[in-house]
C-alpha cells in the first residue's frame, strides 16, 4: 500500500482493572435502599473495581499497556508515541503520559494526554491514525483510555456513585500491510453542555481551597441534566455519516464498541440502526462505568473472546462530557 493510501491498524489490546471487586449489594447496604435492581435492569451493572488508595491513573495504564505490546509483539523502547486519554490524570500537570512512559520504559517514545472525557480513547486512536498516516517514523504508537474515577465520587449521592468505577484498556497502532485498519472517522461537540457534568474543581475556573473540598466541589457532579435521548440519537447520526463515506450499510457491521453508562442508550442506538443488541460488545456488567477506558477495556474483552475475525468491519462510539463524541469505522486486521 503506497503511502498516499496507507492506513493504520491495531495490533494489540490489552486492559486492566483494579483488584477490588464492589458488588450492587454493597450499595444497598449503604443507602439501606434497593439500589441493585435498577443498575442491574436499567444499566447492566452488576459490580465494578475500584482502586487502591495508593493506585494512580497511571497505575492502571502500565499494565494495560504492557498487555497491549505483549499481544502485538513488540517491546517498550519500540514504541514511538503514547498517548493518554483521561480526565482523571495523576497530576494537573504534568502528562500522565510522561509518567506512563517513565514506568515502561519507553525510552524512544513521545508521550502526551489528551481530555475529550469519555469520547477520549475513540478521539486519541482517531489522532493515532492520522500520526501514522502522516509521518513514516511512527511505526507503533501506545493509545491508552484509562480512568481513576473512584477518587472522585461523592457518596452522597446514589445515582453517581452506583455507576463510575476505574480501569485502563490500551492498543497499539502500526502502519497497516494491507486493506485492513481504520477506514474513516468523525468528531462532534455541542459546548453548551459543558457544565452539566464533570469536575469543576482544580483548574484556574475554580482552584481548591478549603472552602471548596468543605462544600464537594472538588468531586463528580451532575450539575444539570443532560437529555437522555442523547447518544441514543447522535450515535446512529455519526454512524449513518461514516457508512455514507465508506459506502457500506449497517447490516454489514459486525461489532460495535460504544460508552457503557446506560445499557438503554446502546439499545436506543441499535434499535434506531434497525440493527439486533448483540452486536454491541459490553462489559459494564463486570466492571461498571470506566469513561474513557471502557471502549478500549471492551474491545479487549471482545479480543480476548476470539469474537473479532480479520476483514469485519468494526464501529466505536465515544460519548462524554463536555458534550464531546467520537466515531471510528475500521475493518478489523487480523483473527483473534
Amino acid at each position: 500500500m503506497t503511502k498516499a493510501n496507507q492506513r493504520a491498524v491495531i495490533r494489540g489490546t490489552g486492559m486492566y482493572a483494579p483488584e477490588r471487586i464492589v458488588h450492587n449489594e454493597e450499595f444497598n447496604k449503604m443507602y439501606g435502599r434497593d439500589v441493585d435492581t435498577f443498575l442491574r435492569e436499567k444499566r447492566n451493572i452488576f459490580q465494578r473495581r475500584y482502586m487502591d488508595k495508593d493506585q494512580a491513573t497511571s497505575d492502571l495504564a502500565v499494565p494495560a499497556c504492557e498487555q497491549a505490546m505483549k499481544n502485538a509483539g513488540i517491546t517498550a523502547d519500540q514504541v514511538d508515541l503514547i498517548i493518554v486519554s483521561t480526565d482523571t490524570p495523576d497530576y494537573l500537570s504534568p502528562s500522565t503520559a510522561a509518567v506512563v512512559q517513565y514506568k515502561l520504559g519507553a525510552k524512544n517514545s513521545a508521550a502526551f494526554d489528551i481530555n475529550s472525557a469519555c469520547a477520549g480513547f475513540v478521539t486519541a486512536l482517531d489522532m493515532a491514525s492520522k500520526y501514522i498516516v502522516a509521518d513514516a517514523q511512527y511505526r507503533n504508537i501506545l493509545v491508552v483510555g484509562a480512568y481513576g474515577m473512584s477518587k472522585y465520587i461523592n457518596y452522597e449521592d446514589h445515582r453517581i456513585a452506583t455507576l463510575f468505577a476505574d480501569g485502563a484498556g490500551a492498543v497499539v497502532v502500526q502502519p497497516s500491510e494491507s486493506d485492513a485498519g481504520i477506514l474513516a472517522s468523525t468528531l462532534y461537540a455541542d459546548g453548551q453542555y459543558h457544565d452539566f457534568m464533570g469536575v469543576y474543581a482544580g483548574g484556574t475556573k475554580t482552584p481548591v481551597t478549603h472552602d471548596v473540598i468543605e462544600n464537594r466541589g472538588h468531586l463528580l457532579n451532575f450539575a444539570k441534566k443532560i437529555p437522555i435521548e442523547t447518544n441514543g440519537t447522535h450515535w446512529p447520526r455519526l454512524t449513518n455519516i461514516l457508512l455514507d463515506r465508506i459506502k457500506k450499510r449497517p447490516d454489514q457491521i459486525e461489532h460495535f464498541f460504544l460508552t457503557q453508562i446506560n445499557i438503554q442508550s446502546i439499545y436506543e442506538a441499535l434499535d434506531n440502526l434497525g440493527l439486533p443488541h448483540t452486536k454491541s460488545h459490553n462489559v459494564m456488567d463486570r466492571y461498571g462505568y470506566t469513561g474513557s477506558a471502557c471502549v478500549p477495556m471492551a474491545l479487549h474483552d471482545a479480543v480476548a473472546q476470539r469474537k473479532l475475525k480479520k476483514g469485519d468491519l468494526v464501529f466505536m462510539l465515544g460519548s462524554g462530557g463536555g458534550l464531546s463524541m467520537a466515531a471510528l469505522a475500521m475493518e478489523w486486521g487480523y483473527d483473534t
